[in-house]
């Protein structure tokens, strides 16, 4: 005979011939007229049905032991207890000559989670997604978590405007009481934005306002930016950029009243509607401060930039507000409130404000943690703070030493974290996490051109030795025409007080290229050593001294203004033979950085300026150089950067400019789209370039993060610009001459290196100039 409840809340019990009931005060639970178990004494327990659960962890759950009284309170416990894991669909106690029997029946585990139609999504995002809410291998299955998978991908589809995707979950049971669970997807077609209509604006036309938007209707970029898929979270940033727009231009009560989100019966498009209130446009009459300053009443209100007079403008009430938050926090009170109140008059529509200050508690730095850098020091990093443990928390320096870290070149990324000193009011700490790139490089270089086809050079470099922000090693470069063999240290901190000393010996040689019809040959070997003294935390002045000897070998076929060199410093008259010159060059050097970062930079500047002179060798010359670049967000996601570059050399004392410090211009880093070191005037009978003594490079660049590249902002395509040309001693500049060229490319620092990819049209070629449209240069990071 079987006894079941009317109504089960709990797995019910089974009472076979041979075994007795027990556990009466389940069923009793579970419906109101079943009867008591009788208590007996546990003799022992046994576990019955389990497949994949150890007997021990049933045994765990059970509130009895052997030796104990079962009744039925621990019956409902016991069941209350196994049920309450989750691992079992059904659970029965019986008694057996003493023995308890606790007979399970288990639910069946995920042995697979698989996705079939799924291509907006990749698969191992959504299998790691799903298995967060319990959807998983290994995972015990669940009908209701895998109800609310299904549920969470349709919401992952619909917020990337697939409104019309249908999702079916095949789940088949497999040997050891498993299941594969698989979700097939027709995500069907994206929806679009149709439309957007803009309701209630007078002072602003409807091209105005919708020039302010993410989303917009399909046009020809929208492929990529894909501003014509609906997205409630653009849609709020969009409402928000609406409201700044007319706040910024005096309208302080303007309100956006509703938006209305329709789409059509086929989920394939989308209307909306924007409903706009605009209000008056007001003007400041005037402002004053309130609330605790210190005495600096004045100089708070002077940070002020709205003035009476003005249309009011809500970012700049903002950033009033920040400013004086800025500026008490540079004095270590970092929680600050600022806040402007208003008071109108609306029938004369001024507007005055009272700018309430409240400092709050002054903040100190408690600790500064470092995390992510696996191979460099810490000391590395932490000698570039500027921010200390122990002192007033000052974001300018926070910011600072943030920068500083990433200028130095060793990380792909580096952010900053300022979370509250847990159980304090008045600490605060500093994280700074780190994401370390390879520093060590074997680059090659090359370009395709229809005269030597593929072209390849090669370099070795190591910076950041073992982690100790030194770069030490040996340069190598093996192309055919070009060979360096050199050894460089460079100590960025020679001494505690930042001063950084640089050393190198070298050893090059270099010949033209084979599609040169001169031949000639140059030896050079020499070392210098540089000291850099930092000024200030951006500026740093360089002073250095090296020795070099040259020496200059040509033949009959080598191009005339080399021969007249080696006719000019001790070689045969005829310019046929080697010539021989010994140099004392002396450099002095300024550089600017303040770039926010080394690496992928998006705002900020790059300068440099070198003079080199040479009085008291046998060349008498001097070269001095000047760069400048320039970086700029456009948009969230674009960024203009500009680089410049002027060269000038020229011979001393009646010598003419030395040919082995000649510039030389073309190809990746200068004028893409001709041959590297190409540009200026040619030899009258070879044809072969010279280089010269002065040279003009000028580069512009749209930087676009990648499609899909996430988090690595390094990935980068751009559109590029770019004008340059080499001139002679003796030669006018004249920017007619200049060449130009523009095209697209590619940037990355992957895993294994650093690469970089151009395609260039040249846009004034003339006749006799070298060109290489697709040029790249790569190298393995170690």
């Amino acid at each position: 005979m079987k006894l079941q409840p009317d109504r089960l809340a709990l797995p019910s019990f089974v009472l076979p011939s041979r075994r007795s009931l027990i556990g009466a005060a389940v069923l009793a639970l579970c419906a109101g007229h079943a009867a008591a178990a009788t208590p007996f004494v546990v003799k022992d327990i046994r576990v019955e049905g389990i497949q994949r659960t150890e007997a021990g962890t049933v045994f765990s759950y059970l509130p009895v032991r052997v030796g104990e009284t079962f009744d039925d309170e621990k019956g409902t416990a016991a069941i209350k207890a196994l049920y309450a894991t989750g691992f079992f669909k059904d659970i029965r106690l019986e008694e057996e000559n003493g023995v308890l029997v606790v007979l399970v029946e288990e639910r069946p585990a995920i042995a697979s989670v698989d996705f079939t139609g799924t291509k907006e999504f990749e698969k191992d995002m959504l299998v790691k997604a799903l298995r967060e809410i319990g959807v998983g291998e290994t995972k015990i299955f669940d009908k209701a978590s895998v109800d609310r998978a299904e549920q969470e991908l349709k919401r992952q589809y619909l917020s990337h405007g697939l409104y019309g995707v249908k999702i079916t979950t095949t789940v088949t049971p497999i040997e050891r009481n498993r299941v594969n669970v698989m979700f097939n997807v027709d995500e069907g077609d994206v929806a679009k934005i149709r439309q957007i209509n803009i309701v209630g604006n007078k002072a602003f036309s409807d091209k105005e306002l919708r020039a302010l938007l993410q989303l917009s209707t399909s046009g020809w970029f929208t492929w990529y930016s894909k501003a014509d898929q609906y997205s409630k979270q653009k849609l709020t940033g969009d409402l928000e950029n609406i409201k700044s727009w007319y706040l910024n231009h005096g309208y302080l009560e303007v309100n956006v009243e509703s938006t209305q989100v329709s789409i059509t019966p086929d989920k394939k498009d989308i209307y909306l509607t924007i409903n706009i209130t605009e209000g008056d446009k007001y003007t400041v009459t005037g402002v004053k401060m309130d609330g605790e300053m210190f005495g600096r009443e004045q100089e708070l209100k002077s940070l002020v930039l709205l003035k009476p007079g003005q249309t009011y403008s809500g970012d700049l009430q903002e950033a009033s507000n920040k400013r004086i938050a800025d500026r008490l926090a540079s004095f270590g009170y970092a929680f600050a409130n600022v806040t402007a109140n208003p008071e109108i008059n609306r029938e004369k529509r001024e507007v005055a404000f009272t700018f309430f200050v409240d400092p709050g508690k002054r903040a100190y730095v408690r600790h500064m943690t470092i995390s992510g850098n696996t191979i460099t020091r810490d000391e590395v990093i932490r000698r570039e703070f500027r921010q200390f443990e122990s002192s007033w928390y000052d974001p300018n320096r926070v910011k600072l030493s943030r920068d500083r870290v990433d200028r130095l070149g060793y990380f792909k990324d580096v952010t900053v974290e300022t979370p509250e000193s847990q159980g304090t009011t008045d600490q605060v700490d500093v994280n700074i996490a780190v994401v370390e790139k390879p520093t060590g490089n074997f680059m090659i270089g090359g370009a395709f051109s229809q005269a030597e086809k593929f072209t390849f050079t090669a370099s070795v470099t190591q910076a950041n030795f073992a982690g100790s922000g030194n770069t030490v090693g040996i340069e190598l470069n093996t192309s055919k025409y070009n060979r360096t063999i050199s050894f460089a240290q460079t100590n960025p901190y020679f001494t505690d007080e930042g001063i950084s000393r640089a050393f190198q010996v070298y050893l090059r040689t270099s010949r033209p290229p084979a599609i040169n019809l001169g031949s000639y040959s140059v030896r050079q070997q020499g070392g210098n050593m540089t000291f850099g003294v930092p000024f200030s935390e951006i500026d740093t002045v360089y002073f250095g001294a090296g020795v070099e000897r040259t020496e200059l070998e040509t033949d009959e076929s080598s191009p005339t203004l080399y021969k007249q060199f080696v006719q000019q410093n001790g070689g045969p008259s005829s310019g046929v033979g080697t010539a021989t010159t010994n140099s004392i060059p002396l450099t002095v050097a300024w550089g600017r950085d303040s770039r926010d970062s080394a690496v992928t930079p998006s705002r900020g500047r790059y300068q440099r300026a070198n003079l080199e002179v040479d009085f008291f060798g046998d060349a008498k010359y001097y070269r001095a150089i000047y760069e400048h670049q320039w970086y700029r967000p456009i948009t969230r996601w674009m960024t203009l950067a500009l680089k410049g570059e002027l060269d000038y050399g020229k011979g001393m004392q009646g010598h003419a400019y030395p040919v082995f410090k000649n510039f030389y211009g073309g190809g990746i880093g200068s004028v893409r789209g001709y041959e590297s070191s190409s540009l200026g005037i040619v030899d009258p009978y070879t044809y072969d370039a010279l280089g010269g003594s002065k040279r003009i490079i000028g580069n512009a660049e749209l930087q676009f993060p990648f499609p899909g590249s996430g988090q690595d902002r390094s990935l980068r395509w751009f559109t590029f610009a770019d004008a340059g040309q080499i001139y002679q001693e003796n030669q006018k500049i004249r920017p007619s001459e200049l060449r130009t060229s523009a095209g697209i490319g590619l940037s990355w620092i992957s895993p294994v290196g650093p690469l970089k990819l151009s395609y260039a049209k040249p846009l004034n070629s003339k006749p006799g100039d070298r060109l290489e449209r697709f040029q790249f240069q790569m190298g393995t990071g170690f």
